[in-house]
Parts: C-alpha cells; structure tokens; sequence
C-alpha cells in the first residue's frame, strides 16, 4: 500500500526535478499518518522505490551523482525528520518521550495537540526542504519527463488494488481514528494500536509467524519497556531533582524565556554525541524536562512540546542522527563531508524554525 502511494505521488507530481521532490515529501508525509517508524517508512518503503529513479538518467554513486540521485537523497532524508516530528505516531521514539514525561509527572499532548501545536512548523519545514534544497544542493537536471512514465509502468504491474490493501487500508484509517479521538472515548493508544495488530491477523492481513519473526519491533518492545523503567528509577532515587537543583542554581539569574531556548538549544545540538534518538531521549529528555520545570516562571508546558518536537527534527544533523540517516547516506550519493555541511545548515534551519515560529504558535493556544 506504501509503495502504490508513493509511484501514485511520483506519477503525478515527478515531471520536474522540483516536483518529485515535493512528492516524496508528501508520501512520507502520508505514510508518516499510520507508520511510526521513519526507519521502515523513508529507509523501508519509499526509498527501495526512488533508489531506481536516478539509474534512469545514469546517475549513480561513481558517475554524476549529482545529477538527480543526491538532491532526492537529501530530500528524502530532511523530508523524514520533518514528518517525524508531525504526528505523535511518526517515530517510535516520540512514544518513548511521551512515556519518560508522563514518569516525571508532566502533562503530555493528546495525538491532536501533538499535531495542532506543530502545524505552522511542520508546514514551513515541508515547503522549505524541496526549494531549499533545489537552490542549495541543485540538481543538474531540472526536467524529468521519463520519471512518471517509469512510476506508471510500475504501478500498472501492481495491478489493481488488492484485497489486502483495501482492507488494511481501512485498517490503518480506523488505527489513525482511534489515535486522535480514542482519548474522548477513553481508549488508550496502546489498545489502539494493539487492537488494530489483532485485526491484521483475524483479516489474514499478517500471519502470527510475521509477528514472531519482526525482530525488530520485538527489540524495541523489550529495551523501550526498560528505558521507561530506569528513567523512572533515576526520579525514585532522586537524581532528576538533584540534576534540576544544579541547572537552575546555573542559569537562575536570566529570564525563563532565555532559559527555555538555551535549554532547547543545548538539548537539540547535544545530539550529535548520540547514535539515534531513543537513546538521547532516554538519557536527557528527562533531565532537561525537569530543570525546566524548577526555574521560577517557566512555562513547563511549552518547554515539554518544544523538547519532544525537537526529536524528530534533530535527525537531519548526522549520518547517525536517527533510523532513516545511515540508509540514506549508505545509499552513496551524497559524500560525507556534504552530509555534515547539509546537516549542519538543515539542522539550524529546522531548530530556528520551531523557536521563531513554533514558540510564540504554542504560546498563542496554551
């Protein structure tokens, strides 16, 4: 289903270097709705798809990668943290977040305020890696008129829509229905999705042996349920308090709304000494939350959004910066030393964006 979406995007909008651009930003935006994980929706579905575009025009890893093969690389890439930090369910480690700030006794955002209070941020961002990109980065081909006669090539020897794609269609709707307005009826997200995964296997969607063998998602399963746990213990043993006592005594002497962008600030570029963000998250998220809330007049609210939203954005600033990155940059177009350039330049973009733009947003509605 994730692979008929994105040729659909592509066939429409991939006439001009510019528009497959924006058409894999919309599919990972579309898939970024029902798939939390950035690892199997840009690294797993859409770029087994893309990989085969720029072998059209023979550009390749060896031979002018430049031509089209590295500015859809970047795309993709940038286009992932943005979508990652969209949804609530987009990256598996914004589940981790919101479980480590519930530990700590902070209030977190329902699926809907998630996305409500990151829209002007997200919108901005999405519209911006495309253009900036194209100028920044360029491409030595502007027009592509083979690219939608290849992906409706593909798409017709798909066929037509399968049974199984209809219904996990409706599957994934009822998944994202559930997330945003369970809530109100006071259905956990938990249940949700668990309910769903039971649904996928009565409609022979995925078998039981599909589940036991995605080790992956049992990896994850067992080592977030642990993160959660000692996170909570690091709060029982008093380490979080005495960790805030430190920060505030440091920074007591500024106003809470410098503080709140030292802190992000700090928080976000710290990640460049982290393999991915679960393990940043797990390590900082909590600390920071709690400093935070300690200073007289911080807007503990506002400082908890900034910091989950800054997760899914700070995978833009290194080839190890989260799940998504390693493959993208092992795909080859891009050397190194331009992945940390490009990186460096996206990531300030994407951190100047959320506190120039997302902070007053929040502030406006909370």
């Amino acid at each position: 289903m994730g692979k008929r979406i994105a040729l659909a995007l592509v066939s429409n909008m991939g006439k001009s270097t510019l528009g497959l651009g924006y058409a894999i930003a919309a599919a990972d935006l579309i898939l970024a709705l029902f798939m939390p994980s950035n690892t199997a929706r840009s690294g797993g579905t859409i770029m087994p798809i893309v990989k085969n575009i720029p072998i059209l025009y023979g550009s390749t890893q060896e031979n002018e990668p430049r031509k089209i093969g590295a500015y859809i690389s970047w795309v993709a890439i940038a286009s992932t943290c943005v979508t990652s930090s969209m949804f609530y369910t987009a990256l598996a480690t914004n589940v981790l977040a919101k479980s480590l700030v519930e530990h700590v006794g902070i209030q977190t955002p329902s699926w809907f305020e998630w996305f409500f209070y990151f829209l002007p941020v997200g919108f901005i961002l999405l519209l911006s890696v495309p253009i900036l990109t194209y100028y920044i980065y360029p491409p030595t081909i502007k027009i592509s008129k083979d690219i939608p006669v290849w992906a409706r090539s593909e798409l017709a020897k798909m066929g037509g829509i399968s049974r199984k794609e209809f219904i996990m269609f409706i599957l994934a709707g009822l998944a994202l229905i559930l997330w945003i307005f369970g809530n109100i009826i006071g259905i956990h997200p938990t249940v949700s999705a668990l309910a769903v995964l039971c649904l996928m296997v009565l409609f022979k969607i995925i078998s039981w042996d599909d589940i036991l063998k995605n080790k992956a998602a049992w990896n994850v399963f067992v080592w977030f349920a642990t993160m959660v746990t000692l996170a909570g213990g690091l709060d029982n043993v008093g380490f979080l308090d005495w960790f805030a006592g430190k920060i505030t005594s440091a920074v007591s002497s500024y106003s809470p709304a410098f503080i709140l962008v030292i802190l992000l600030l700090v928080f976000y570029f710290l990640h460049y000494l982290f393999a991915g963000s679960t393990a940043h998250a797990t390590a900082l998220l909590a600390l920071f939350l709690v400093a935070g809330s300690n200073i007289s007049g911080m807007n503990s609210s506002l400082l908890t959004l900034v910091l989950l939203y800054s997760l899914g954005l700070m995978g833009i600033l290194t080839p190890y910066a989260t799940g998504a990155s390693p493959i993208w940059y092992g795909l080859g177009y891009i050397e190194s030393k331009t992945y940390w350039k490009l990186g460096a330049v996206f990531g300030i973009l994407f951190i100047g964006v959320l506190i120039l733009v997302g902070i007053p947003w929040i502030k406006l509605w909370l």
